[in-house]
């Protein structure tokens, strides 16, 4: 359903399976049956012999309403993310990614393929929406000057926090390939004077002289020694009395369902070395880059807010 656009072509009301297989480039018998298991688990309902339209459940992934998840199923269904869940047992015998394995590291495998690496930005700008939200209620960014979005990707999340603070400027740093674009985005926004794109590796270096470093969704990327590494570079850059905001899912102590527990074993199917961490395993990583665990903020969605400050 995410992959024809089947929500988008019902938007504007009920279609039959020939309708709506011509809309979507799609075989008509065969999308019938699609439609019939739609119907059964509640994303479209039947209006008429043959004819469907959709319900609010599946309005969810139309493309053009806020909170759409439809990028979010399209990425889970990329070939190699399938893949990669498919592969989960090689995998955990092996210790090793098994989607590594065959496809190589993710980000390179992103900067090989544009079009899987459009679906990816959008897929990260969608899941980013709703912390963002939590972002710009629930933390105060009154008394920052300069923000440095550390792998910032094309830019939704800095051009929402400098909507919501008109005194602030931001810097988005990311891969070249990754931020080609980000300026276009920013100057539609509106905020073209108040913003600077700069390309590289933050495992070189990172801008020098923010008020504020956020690194939302970065870290769970990474192993241990990774994650240290690119830490001690935000360390070095930031002014003295400067800070380090982590956006991540933080994995409970306790052993209640939580969000950071599925996604957790998707970083073990996807990175090698990558993992969601509790709030006790992202003290030490910031102890040993100088930093040390500060106020933590809830966003909601699951997701949390940790200060890191200099040691």
């Amino acid at each position: 359903m995410a992959e024809l656009g089947v929500a988008d072509q019902l938007t504007h009301g009920p279609l039959n399976a020939e309708e709506l297989a011509a809309r979507c480039g799609a075989h008509a018998p065969s999308l019938r049956r699609v439609l019939r298991e739609l119907a059964g688990i509640g994303v479209v309902r039947p209006a008429g012999a043959d004819r469907y339209a959709l319900t609010e459940e599946g309005s969810a992934l139309r493309s053009d309403v806020s909170g759409s998840i439809r990028s979010s199923m399209r990425m889970l269904g990329e070939e190699s993310f399938w893949y990669a869940m498919g592969k989960m047992p090689d995998t955990v015998r092996e210790g090793n990614s098994a989607f590594v394995a065959r496809y190589g590291e993710l980000y390179e495998r992103l900067a090989r393929h544009p079009d899987i690496s459009l679906l990816f930005d959008d897929y990260m700008t969608a899941r980013a929406d709703a912390f963002t939200r939590g972002l710009v209620t629930r933390y105060e960014f009154t008394d920052v000057g300069t923000m440095v979005d550390v792998a910032g990707g094309k830019g939704s999340i800095l051009a929402t926090i400098l909507r919501a603070n008109p005194g602030m400027r931001g810097i988005l740093f990311d891969l070249d390939h990754v931020v080609a674009h980000a300026g276009e985005l920013l100057a539609a926004e509106g905020l073209a004077d108040r913003s600077e794109v700069v390309a590289g590796s933050f495992f070189d270096s990172v801008p020098s002289g923010g008020d504020v470093y956020l690194l939302a969704s970065v870290l769970h990327n990474w192993g241990d020694d990774d994650a240290v590494r690119i830490l001690r570079n935000v360390r070095r850059a930031m002014k003295p009395d400067g800070r380090a905001l982590i956006l991540e899912v933080v994995l409970p102590d306790d052993a209640e369902p939580h969000l950071s527990k599925d996604l957790d074993l998707r970083m073990l199917a996807i990175f090698n070395g990558g993992s969601e961490r509790s709030r006790q395993e992202y003290a030490k990583l910031f102890a040993l880059a100088d930093l040390e665990l500060g106020e933590v903020v809830e966003l909601g969605a699951g997701a949390s807010l940790l200060q890191a400050e200099p040691i």
